[in-house]
């Protein structure tokens, strides 16, 4: 399962982790957020030990999606050593999320 994360601890799980991170920013009346939360979780409990694969949500912390720039959702943003290496915007497969992180482990 993704942990969820907010403004307020985004840095410490996130930027200062020393781990690849894949982050996952949605809303709650997003389709298509709906549709990869699934997706996600699985990844979330594949990945536990390489990877930290979290969620943001962007009503309830707007300072992290403003500062990474996030207009549309869902968006997926894969960090590596504190800074954004990948993205994908909009709904994806499982095999092409998958493929993103594994580039950056």
């Amino acid at each position: 399962m993704a942990q969820q994360v907010n403004d307020s601890n985004f840095d410490s799980i996130v930027m200062e982790s020393g781990k690849p991170a894949l982050v996952d920013f949605w809303a709650e009346w997003c389709g298509p957020c709906r549709m990869i939360a699934p997706l996600v979780d699985q990844i979330a409990d594949e990945y536990a030990d390489r990877a930290n694969v979290v969620k943001v949500n962007v009503d309830d912390s707007p300072e992290t999606a403003a500062r990474f720039g996030i207009r549309n959702i869902p968006t997926l943003l894969f960090i590596k050593n504190g800074e954004v290496v990948d993205k994908q915007v909009g709904a994806a497969a499982k095999p092409a999320i998958v493929a993103k992180l594994d580039a950056i482990l």
